[in-house]
């Protein structure tokens, strides 16, 4: 993987400390990926050239979330709908990031059947 930026860093910061969370290097192509009981809440990869994050996200945000910030785009080889893929750059800053890491897990964890959720989503903000 290209060298990471400090989004990238900001945001695996985040997402190593979340309850249950797991970290793997996928074998086909540069992914780092974070799961939370077997289902993938964050990718880091490095698109052309550039090193991204891509997290899970409600619709709803993900649209605002593109409009406000341009190093915020659709998902990067995921549903364009419900993925959203934060570039380095200027607009996005580190406690947006965590946030958004956190966004991600709590979506993640909620569409858990109960017995296999971390954390209580509810609680979980």
């Amino acid at each position: 993987m290209a060298q990471n930026t400090p989004v990238q860093l900001w945001a695996a910061t985040r997402a190593d400390g979340l309850p249950g969370a797991t970290r793997s290097h996928q074998s086909t192509g540069d992914w780092e990926v974070w799961k939370v009981s077997g289902k993938v809440f964050m990718l880091q990869t490095a698109m052309p050239g550039e090193p991204v994050v891509i997290l899970k996200a409600d619709p709803a945000d993900a649209l605002a979330l593109r409009e406000a910030h341009a190093d915020i785009t659709p998902g990067y080889h995921m549903n364009k709908v419900h993925w959203i893929t934060v570039h380095p750059g200027g607009s996005v800053q580190a406690e947006l990031v965590g946030d958004l890491v956190s966004d991600s897990y709590r979506l993640v964890v909620e569409a858990l059947p109960q017995g296999q959720q971390p954390v209580d989503p509810e609680t979980f903000r």
